[in-house]
């Protein structure tokens, strides 16, 4: 079967013929329906030989969803046909964060040589993929595989950060959303979805600004010189309850710890390999700063039936496996609206 499979590292993946993959005791095979291209990926492309423990050659693809195809003796609960989506980050399933459903906090990931499929093991940009463990496929029921991949992560990810912070999210408050990508766009909807809270969302791209309008944004604004003014005018001087940075680079963060509020969150969730500068006025008081990573197991079976009820939509682009290098390609010039998603 055809693969794209990430070779060497500081490189592009390359399409290459692989075995289907066979089910062995406690495992399962997915057929894929398809699989969200994430702006990580790219990250993980960039970085050089010896930054992480992964040995190559493995298939990109870490937001999959398909159907059962084949199930190794040992499993119960599944059968053949359906529909699933597959939890991206895989753990030892016997730690403490693990056995509480936090696999993406795993006490021992940093000894398992992969985060998890598509990332340091095969994951679903391919025809089929291997899940070791039957415990990271979450049912889907009547949801199209294809829009419901991205879930995995660009739903995943947005919904644990925003549910950390939902009790400072009263009437009145207010989210700055910053970066309207894969993940912002449905940080919007997620902020609608499960707060009263008023959303500004801040991006380059006055596209990607329309389609925060679109979702729901009560303001949309550009990344500019005036948009610090801007946000504590619209909050009357009071800054933002919660700042969500899904860039992470100096300029967004520096934006961040500028427009949040006395006791806010500023939770920094992208992966632009930027520094907030620290001092003790640097930030409003008793505002903290966050990093999250992913979200639990039984956090994605909540953004499913979200999903399920028309409240959060992914806006998707399909692409064949055959073009998936271009779909990165127009990440990389930010020429992308909401998610690509690579169709085997």
């Amino acid at each position: 079967m055809k693969a794209l499979q990430l070779t060497a590292w500081q490189q592009g993946p390359e399409l290459v013929d692989v075995p289907e993959p066979e089910p062995g005791p406690g495992e399962v095979v997915i057929k894929v329906g398809g699989a969200g291209a994430c702006h990580s990926d790219l990250h993980v492309m960039e970085w050089p030989p010896g930054l992480l423990d992964w040995k190559l050659p493995f298939t990109l693809g870490h937001e999959t969803a398909g159907w059962v195809h084949a199930i190794g003796s040992g499993v119960d609960g599944l059968r053949e046909g359906d529909a699933v989506l597959v939890y991206g980050p895989w753990g030892d399933g016997r730690c403490r964060t693990c056995r509480l459903g936090s696999e993406n906090y795993c006490e021992h990931a940093s000894e398992l040589g992969a985060a998890g499929g598509g990332l340091g093991r095969d994951g679903g940009m391919a025809e089929y993929m291997l899940v070791p463990r039957a415990r990271w496929l979450v049912p889907i029921g009547d949801l199209d595989p294809v829009e419901a991949a991205p879930l995995a992560d660009a739903g995943l990810t947005p919904y644990h950060a925003i549910k950390r912070s939902l009790h400072l999210l009263g009437p009145g408050s207010t989210v700055v959303v910053i970066g309207v990508g894969g993940l912002g766009h449905a940080a919007i909807q997620l902020v609608k979805a499960l707060s009263p809270a008023r959303v500004v969302a801040v991006d380059l791209a006055e596209a990607k600004l329309d389609l925060a309008r679109r979702l729901g944004a009560d303001l949309a604004l550009p990344s500019d010189d005036e948009a610090v003014g801007t946000i504590r005018g619209y909050t009357g001087g009071r800054g933002a309850e919660v700042v969500l940075d899904l860039v992470g680079s100096d300029p967004t963060l520096a934006l961040g710890a500028k427009v949040a509020s006395v006791n806010g969150h500023l939770t920094v969730v992208g992966l632009g390999g930027g520094r907030l500068e620290f001092s003790f006025f640097a930030l409003p008081y008793e505002c903290s700063v966050a990093t999250t990573y992913w979200g639990s197991v039984t956090e994605l079976m909540e953004v499913v039936e979200l999903a399920r009820l028309g409240k959060l939509v992914i806006q998707t682009h399909r692409f064949p496996l055959s073009e998936a290098t271009a779909a990165y390609q127009r990440m990389r010039e930010g020429s992308l609206e909401g998610r690509a998603v690579i169709v085997p």
